[in-house]
């Protein structure tokens, strides 16, 4: 420690490297009270120490769109009569032939394929408020025949052919039907508004979903129906 006398008045003064010490420790000080948000000694004034956090996340649409894989949009029933005759060529029908009706229910599925969404798909702005979404147009799937909702309504046939079935059934005959059931579903359905009603409520769907997740404008477009 430095001393000096003026007028008889001893003076301690600390030496140079104490007082960088000393500085050292207060701003050290300081620092750690203003990130700890502890320094509200001038309250108008910015802190300079403050942090800021920016978040440069992008939402994971295009993971969760795909992990839908195949949605399901929409269900169309039908039901649809199969009319068949078979004949014997100059023989009469009450003795060689056989005429069959078939009434056959089932459902027909208008699906949407997720699984092949890419970047190019998912358009967010940058402020993520808006999103637009390009799918595939939805498509048909095979139609299933409910059995419980299918039969035989009348079958008639030539003597020879009412001798046969005597001794033999025919499971092939009842899967030909229901082959030919599913033809007029699948065509039925083509010509209904299926396609359609899957569209809309994939839309609805995917604007819920994605208002939720924060994004208040939603476009979701469909490109054009596959030949």
């Amino acid at each position: 420690m430095a001393r000096r006398s003026d007028n008889g008045v001893t003076v301690v003064m600390p030496r140079p490297s104490r007082l960088r010490a000393l500085a050292l420790a207060g701003l050290v000080a300081v620092a750690a009270l203003a990130v700890a948000g502890r320094l509200d000694l001038f309250p108008s004034l910015p802190n300079p120490f403050g942090s800021e956090t920016i978040d440069r996340t992008q939402p994971a649409l295009l993971q969760s769109l795909a992990d839908l894989s195949e949605y399901h949009a929409a269900t169309g029933n039908f039901q649809v009569i199969v009319d068949t005759e078979k004949d014997t060529r100059f023989v009469p029908s009450f003795i060689r032939g056989e005429r069959t009706v078939y009434v056959a229910g089932g459902s027909v599925d208008a699906v949407v394929d997720f699984s092949q969404l890419d970047e190019r798909s998912i358009q967010a702005s940058p402020d993520r408020t808006s999103v637009s979404v390009v799918l595939p147009a939805p498509t048909l799937a095979e139609p299933t025949v409910d059995p419980e909702e299918s039969r035989v309504v009348s079958r008639d046939r030539g003597l020879l052919d009412r001798v046969g079935s005597a001794f033999s059934d025919n499971p092939a005959g009842e899967r030909s039907l229901a082959l030919a059931a599913q033809d007029k579903m699948r065509a039925a359905a083509a010509e209904s508004d299926l396609r359609r009603r899957a569209e809309d409520n994939t839309r609805r769907m995917l604007e819920g979903m994605l208002r939720a997740l924060g994004y208040s404008e939603v476009t979701v477009t469909f490109s054009p129906t596959p030949v």
